[in-house]
């Protein structure tokens, strides 16, 4: 009876590894490939979005030093906006003119075109805010005044810089060379505050392991968008519900973790006295428009005021997605 029990066992162990044999010589599961929603002409490359960044504009879109690739929070919603229209994607680096690459039919999409930039083509809604935002130590959640004569520290040359002294004073202004050593001093205590584009800063902060938050916005937010050729009517329609529903889907948030530690939503932030709006012209020429802060010195010095730059890092560049350069 018992050499019966042990031979059943026998059996049934040897049946349990012929299936598990038989399972783990499947292959895996890959889920299929969306159809492509556009085609030429509606885009210039059968199968392929062709998406244009400014590689020179870290952390949107830069290489790291170890790299030729270019990554990016651009780069990634880029890649995710190519596998929501179904189609593969080219990654070309336009510099500061999108227009031209549009125009010329090098690419079929811009990313990070700004919402206050005036421009002869199309602009979608947009995937990430933007503007000009003052950062403390999470222990500070004080909007600051004028009258409390702050120290602020921003990128030298910088818009954030000017706008530091537009509604602050030069007084107020601690003008460092780069924003690692703008969020050092606030570490250190030498400075209360930390003026920089909101999403720069959010990666500079979280890059170099800053305890650090936005406290108010010194600029009515606006955002970055996908730009288009106006004429193109049916890619206009294919990447606004794109964008829409990465945006409402969370998959920009998800990108934005990535990049800055935690999504950015400026729709509760509070805005200082001053805050002004900016338009920007297709040169890149940028006017204050805004209350008292900007009233009497809408053409000043920050007219040519530089965006702070970031770094794109060694560690910047693990995408899922890794598009060729052009």
């Amino acid at each position: 009876m018992k050499r019966m029990k042990a031979l059943a066992c026998c059996a049934a162990a040897a049946c349990l590894a012929m299936v598990l044999a038989g399972c783990s010589s499947q292959q895996s599961y890959t889920p299929p490939e969306k159809s492509p929603t556009v085609t030429t002409p509606t885009i210039g490359k059968d199968g392929t979005l062709r998406v244009g960044v400014n590689a020179g504009s870290p952390p949107m879109a830069g290489s790291p030093s170890s790299s030729s690739k270019i990554v990016g929070i651009d780069v990634d919603v880029a890649a995710a906006l190519a596998d929501e229209l179904g189609l593969k994607l080219e990654i070309v680096d336009v510099g500061t003119d999108p227009e031209t690459a549009l125009k010329e039919g090098k690419v079929d999409i811009a990313m990070g075109i700004g919402s206050e930039t005036d421009v002869s083509f199309w602009r979608s809604a947009a995937y990430l805010p933007k503007g000009v935002a003052l950062f403390s130590t999470t222990s500070n959640t004080t909007v600051p005044t004028k009258a409390s004569a702050p120290k602020i520290a921003a990128q030298v040359s910088s818009t954030s810089s000017w706008q530091v002294t537009n509604e602050f004073g030069e007084d107020s202004l601690v003008a460092e060379n780069d924003l690692k050593s703008a969020f050092s001093d606030l570490d250190a205590g030498t400075v209360q505050y930390v003026a920089a584009d909101a999403i720069i800063g959010m990666y500079a902060a979280n890059g170099n392991g800053y305890d650090a938050h936005i406290v108010a916005l010194m600029q009515q937010p606006g955002g970055y968008c996908v730009g288009v050729l106006d004429t193109n009517t049916e890619l206009k329609q294919a990447v606004s519900a794109a964008v829409e529903s990465l945006t409402g889907g969370g998959m920009v948030s998800v990108i934005e973790k990535k990049w800055l530690g935690s999504a950015l939503d400026t729709s509760t932030l509070p805005l200082t006295a001053g805050a002004t709006s900016t338009k920007t012209n297709g040169t890149g020429t940028t006017t204050q428009q805004g209350n008292a802060a900007a009233s009497s010195t809408s053409d000043g010095d920050g007219s040519d005021a530089d965006e702070e730059e970031g770094d794109a890092g060694d560690n910047a560049g693990e995408n899922a997605v890794q598009p060729q350069a052009a």
